[in-house]
Order: structure tokens, then C-alpha cells, then sequence
């Protein structure tokens, strides 16, 4: 009986197999309708106000309408004392942003920001930011032509 039941679900079994299909590959988008860069494609440049690492996602800050940006910190890394012409609005995508609104740079009394926060650099006010302990990736929205004034140090 165990001969016969084997010899018969052998190929009921192996029928099964062959029906299954294979799993389908991910058809890439048509980049006219769905345009992505991965991140390893994202060309990172140092920001020369401050170090940071800087990405241009939308637009150019320097010209005249919207841009989006990415800006990455390094742990222990932050600006000085400074101000914008312009609005910039910040989303915290990881990591935990430091920010101050002092004169004075002592990161001792930065505040901390966390992960999927959001912020504005309001246009005038001083302000600085950057890392601590961990690195910092901030999500920046703003209005061009957008420029950066260091804030001579106060104490």
C-alpha cells in the first residue's frame, strides 16, 4: 500500500512543482512617469560655510525659486552663529539635530531635535545646529535666491 500511495503522489507532487511560478522581477518604472535615485547614486558635496555634507535633491538655493536639499552632519560636527534671508524648513529623516538660538557657540546648550521632527530657520533670526554623538540627516525645503551671514561671535 505505501509503494502504491508513493507512486502515485510522486507525480502529483512534481505536477505541483512545475504549476508554481516563478516570482516575477520588478519592472522599472518608465523615469517619465516615476524618476528615483538610489542612494548610492545621490552626489554629496561639503558645504564650505560649515563642512556639512550637502546634496541639491530640487532647485538650486542660489536661484530664484524652491529647492530641496539634504544635509548630513558627522557625529561632533556643527555650524556657528548665523542667519538666512529666507525661511528653511527642516524635517529630522535620523538621527538627532542640536540646535541653538545663542549669539554664543557653546554646543553644551544646544536643544535636542529627534528623529521625524520638523523645524523652521525663520529668515533673520540667529540660529546654528549640527550633531552630536550620532550622525545627522536633515530634510531641507526653502525659497531661493537663500543665502548664509555668519553672526560675529557675542559672548
Amino acid at each position: 500500500m505505501v509503494m502504491r500511495v508513493s507512486t502515485f503522489l510522486a507525480p502529483v507532487f512534481l505536477a505541483g512543482l512545475v504549476a508554481v511560478p516563478a516570482q516575477a522581477q520588478p519592472v522599472k518604472p518608465d523615469p517619465a512617469h516615476i524618476a528615483a535615485t538610489f542612494a548610492k547614486d545621490i552626489k554629496w558635496t561639503i558645504d564650505a560655510n560649515f563642512g556639512e555634507e550637502v546634496a541639491y535633491i530640487m532647485g538650486d538655493p542660489a536661484k530664484p525659486g524652491p529647492y530641496i536639499m539634504l544635509i548630513k552632519w558627522k557625529p561632533h560636527t556643527m555650524s556657528t552663529p548665523h542667519t538666512h534671508n529666507t525661511d528653511r524648513f527642516v524635517y529630522v529623516a535620523s538621527g538627532t539635530w542640536w540646535v541653538s538660538d545663542s549669539p554664543h557657540y557653546d554646543p553644551s546648550k544646544t536643544y535636542p531635535v529627534p528623529a521625524g521632527s520638523t523645524g523652521i530657520d525663520k529668515a533673520g533670526q540667529v540660529h546654528w545646529d549640527g550633531a552630536k554623538d550620532e550622525p545627522v540627516l536633515l530634510v531641507l525645503y526653502g525659497q531661493g535666491p537663500a543665502n548664509t551671514v555668519k553672526v560675529p561671535e557675542k559672548k
